[in-house]
């Protein structure tokens, strides 16, 4: 069975995460996973493709050097900030009206209603992704895309959600990898693709919603009756707390931000003994400043409830708020925040749980992969898997062994001998002999130079044939 290796590429706030799998078949096994600190990115668009450049360059030589590969061409995430959802509706007449509908049927009516779609204005705007929500047959209507492939039918239509985005952040997306020399095989949807490795199928049929708590954006997706209906995402996540953090104690940002993972927490209520305990922070030289973890957690505590509110809002907005039996699924890198879980519970009155990649692949010796921050790049690999992406990676050059041809030998052919005509010999004039000195050169000629046409010339341009016939010769093998 072929073997294929896929290569997918996390642009993330504040890091980049990149994973190589080897898949054959259906077997997927994930063989590199690694986090790179990012720069250059703000709310998951790359503002600057020159600062997000050198660091990712550095991260994918280090896998290649590791795996001893050569990484050729990559899957990469599209921004989850400024997206615009809309509806949209395609029909289609069939060729073939007793033929069941396929999935290439389907996938054909959603590709015609996404590139139809009118866009204000194209020159900013760029359709991201689209997702089926139901399909119509003359016999049959709201059908899901499960149960109308199967059916019977002289024509079929589609209901869609579009998710339009900025056009800007793709084409600065473009010239990070042309930097690097890389090619994009696709770029996926976010949300959609993660949603399939974190959600069971029996959450997405009863009602769940996915919150992806990044580090710059914090996302929104609500899945009921096993298609996604609803997405948004709010511009805040585990870099607003960081901020906060920086701002209220007066320290540097990164400072800030590893007092939030170590001593971080929502609840401050909840720290016991612990909401007594005292830092010393002493930045550049400065008199030590004595902060208590009661404090920092109050810090974080205020701006968490902020982005839970904006979260329990658009989960209203979708009109499914009532109907997730399976209630919420945190996902990304600050759902490890402590007590944001319990924050989270406690404020909206759903089931909470955290959520990781699920067991569909396999991996040895990959630090981290199980972890909510490792989703989006472990949904990637296997939405390329699905989707039959070809090989994103090359082996080591191979050399060939040397070959030796031996050169035909070339069969002497007898050329017959023609009776030439006999030509008459002229006379040679007698030579007189002129004992006066040679002519003075020219003006312009130095002396001993030959003009052109002169016995120097000759013997060039004689030169020049010989080695334009050995040239010739051994271009043949002579």
């Amino acid at each position: 069975m072929e073997e294929k290796h896929i290569a997918a590429i996390d642009l993330g706030s504040s890091k980049f995460a990149l994973a190589v799998a080897k898949v054959s078949g259906d077997n997927v096994q994930v063989i590199y996973y690694r986090e790179t600190p990012a720069d250059g990115i703000r709310n998951s668009k790359v503002f600057n493709p020159m600062k997000v450049t050198r660091p990712l360059r550095k991260a994918i030589q280090e896998a290649e050097e590791e795996l001893k590969i050569k990484i050729l061409q990559v899957v990469v995430g599209l921004p989850r900030y400024s997206i615009v959802q809309e509806t949209a509706t395609g029909a289609m007449q069939r060729v073939n009206p007793q033929e069941y509908i396929t999935f290439e049927e389907v996938q054909l009516l959603k590709e015609n209603a996404q590139n139809a779609y009118p866009l204000d204005n194209e020159a900013v705007e760029e359709i991201y992704g689209a997702v089926a929500q139901s399909f119509s047959t003359p016999e049959e209507i709201q059908l899901p895309e499960d149960d109308v492939i199967g059916t019977l039918g002289d024509s079929i239509e589609g209901n869609f959600k579009i998710f339009i985005g900025n056009r800007n952040a793709t084409v600065t997306i473009d010239k990070v990898f042309n930097d690097l020399k890389i090619a994009i095989a696709k770029k996926y949807f976010l949300p959609d693709v993660t949603a399939k490795v974190v959600l069971t199928q029996e959450e997405m049929r009863n009602g769940v919603a996915l919150v992806d708590f990044g580090a710059g954006v914090t996302s929104v997706c609500v899945y009921h009756g096993g298609i996604m209906r609803h997405f948004a995402s709010i511009p805040f996540g585990g870099k607003t707390i960081t901020n906060d953090l920086r701002i209220e104690c007066g320290i540097s940002e990164d400072l800030a931000e590893n007092i939030k993972k170590a001593y971080g927490a929502c609840m401050p209520n909840r720290l016991a003994s612990l909401s007594e305990k005292v830092l010393q922070i002493r930045y550049d030289n400065s008199p030590y400043k004595e902060v208590t973890v009661k404090y920092i957690s109050e810090i974080i505590d205020a701006r968490a409830r902020e982005i839970i509110d904006a979260v329990l809002y658009e989960i209203q907005e979708s009109n499914f708020c009532d109907a997730l039996r399976s209630g919420i699924v945190l996902t990304g890198g600050g759902a490890n925040l402590t007590n944001f879980a319990n924050l989270m519970k406690e404020v909206s009155g759903y089931n909470v749980r955290f959520g990781r990649p699920l067991h569909l692949f396999s991996a040895s010796g990959c630090v981290g992969l199980c972890n909510p921050e490792a989703t989006a790049a472990i949904g990637m690999i296997m939405a390329a898997k699905g989707e039959n992406m070809p090989d994103c990676v090359s082996a080591p050059e191979y050399v060939a062994p040397e070959i030796i041809v031996e050169t035909p030998v070339t069969p002497v052919v007898e050329t017959p001998v023609v009776d030439a005509p006999v030509m008459e010999t002229p006379a040679v004039e007698d030579t007189v002999f002129n004992p006066e000195p040679a002519a003075k050169p020219e003006q312009g000629t130095k002396t001993g130079e030959v003009k052109p046409g002169g016995i120097q010339l000759l013997w060039k341009k004689l030169m020049k044939g010989v080695s334009d016939m050995a040239d010739q010769a051994s271009k043949e093998g002579i």
